[in-house]
């Protein structure tokens, strides 16, 4: 337990902006973990499909989809054990140090021209995300006792590092994979988390008792027990994916991306069923409990929604950029993967407006139902805009790069509208014994989002791009007009949760 000192000492520290200096480390630590991720992200579709004769892999697009959906849906589902693990064994410190090495490991895997290392590197890199991104989250609010109003501003700051790391991943990374060497471009994905890596090593001891040790942690017969059962689920997992690949390498069983994907879809919908059936039948919840878990059911609803239509960027919008799009500029030809750092750019500019307006228009501030709503509806708009450019391209013409700004800004609008807000609402509805398995449900939201995503990219090459992308505005312009229309029940369902 922190003493009076302690208390005094942490909330004295202001050595970075004001906040505490372990800020710092953990913001530089987040920047270059998301500019491994997206730097990756960026190429990696447009790597699957390049032919081969130019360094690809020259997968078809309904191939490549399934991969790229299979990895980011995991990235976010991974998630869930990953914070878990370093709950019963590793702490949030160790989780994220080894995590990182992971992705680093996983990166550099991707730089080596051989399939097996390929499929073997996005599993790495699934697996090192999902241990360290929920860990370093929750170190940043161990930085700050109880009742520090610097909490929030400090998530702020911490978020615009991510972004920062977003937005430079796709400019780097991009133009070495695109226009030098798709392998470097890997490489440089995972020297970035080296050096996030080099530098929370040397900051670490800024963080002072912030992850240090497992949150169930107790008596050291109970920390054991918790490590050896840890230990055997690890074990297990480990003993049947390498009996899969056993069995594969001898002809027993036949995988492919394509059943992997299909696979992960079932897991996926058993999840969201199993949670929610427990949650609104089985649980043994007060009323109010039980209104507020089902808005968190109809929220989660929006959001996957949502994702599905966003988390195309890394897919469908890239396959556009690259295919479709003039990307030469006062004579300058760009990458197409420099598409990908717009959203980030937007977020940083944009999100002071929306924070200012919220607070602006006070009482008549729309509920959180009727932001998803706006969000939701941004994002179909973004896909209306997107097939009308379409239309044109399908002329055989290379249309304008400002077609795909403006989906970015529509989008940006959408997130803007339902991200941040999705964090805050699940904190205030969810019941408090279950508040940190709620927020993996809203990680959940966003892994299943990714999933759908790619499942319409592989849709690409089958139908006409002002059909694929009319289909998907009309989805997301749908949903936006029933949330609408749900917004007053759902707000009474909420009660005195505003």
């Amino acid at each position: 337990m922190a003493t009076r000192a302690d208390v005094r000492l942490k909330t004295a520290d202001r050595a970075f902006f004001g906040h505490p200096r372990g800020l710092a480390t953990l913001f530089m630590t987040e920047l270059w973990e998301r500019f491994s991720y997206y730097g990756m992200r960026a190429l990696l579709i447009l790597f699957m499909t390049a032919p081969q004769q130019a360094g690809g892999l020259g997968f078809d697009v309904a191939k490549a989809g399934a991969v790229y959906g299979l990895f980011t849906a995991m990235v976010y589902l991974l998630s869930l054990p990953g914070g878990w693990v370093a709950d019963r064994w590793l702490g949030q410190r160790r989780a994220v140090l080894y995590g990182g090495v992971i992705i680093a490991a996983g990166n550099y895997l991707l730089a080596t021209p051989s399939l097996t290392a390929f499929y073997f590197g996005l599993a790495l890199v699934a697996c090192g995300t999902g241990l360290l991104k929920p860990n370093v989250s929750v170190m940043v609010g161990q930085l700050y006792e109880r009742g520090d109003s610097r909490r929030d501003a400090g998530f702020s700051i911490f978020y615009m590092g991510i972004n920062l790391g977003a937005f430079l991943a796709p400019l780097a990374c991009g133009y070495l994979g695109q226009r030098v060497n798709w392998h470097l471009g890997f490489a440089l994905a995972g020297t970035g988390m080296l050096a996030g890596l080099a530098q929370y090593v040397a900051g670490g001891r800024h963080l002072g008792e912030a992850g240090k040790w497992p949150a169930g942690a107790g008596s050291v017969a109970e920390t054991l027990a918790h490590r050896r059962k840890t230990l055997k689920i690890l074990a297990g997992s480990l003993v049947f994916v390498g009996g899969l690949a056993l069995a594969d390498a001898a002809g027993l069983v036949q995988i492919t991306a394509q059943g992997l994907s299909d696979a992960l879809g079932v897991v996926l919908a058993a999840s969201v069923v199993a949670f929610f059936v427990w949650a609104l039948f089985l649980g043994d919840w007060e009323r109010q409990e039980r209104r507020r878990l089902a808005v968190i059911g109809l929220l989660f609803l929006a959001s996957t929604v949502f994702w599905a239509l966003f988390e195309q960027a890394g897919s469908t919008l890239n396959l556009f950029a690259e295919r479709n799009t003039n990307k030469t500029v006062w004579g300058f030809t760009f990458p197409a993967s420099w598409f990908q750092s717009l959203n980030a750019l937007l977020i940083v500019a944009l999100a002071p407006v929306f924070a200012w307006l919220w607070v602006r228009l006070g009482s008549r501030e729309p509920s959180s139902a009727a932001k998803f709503a706006w969000g939701l509806a941004a994002a179909g708009l973004g896909f209306a805009v997107l097939a009308l450019g379409a239309s044109v391209a399908q002329r055989g013409v290379q249309v304008s790069p400002l077609w795909l700004v403006g989906v970015y800004v529509l989008h940006t609008v959408g997130e803007l509208c339902l991200s941040p807000v999705g964090l805050s609402a699940m904190t205030k509805l969810a019941p408090a014994r279950i508040s940190s398995l709620v927020m993996g449900v809203w990680f959940l939201s966003i892994s299943v989002g990714n999933y759908l995503g790619a499942r319409v990219a592989m849709l690409y090459e089958r139908l006409s791009l002002s059909e694929l992308f009319g289909v998907v505005a009309g989805v997301g312009l749908g949903a936006g007009m029933v949330m609408a229309v749900l917004a007053a029940p759902i707000r009474k369902l909420m009660g005195d949760v505003k």
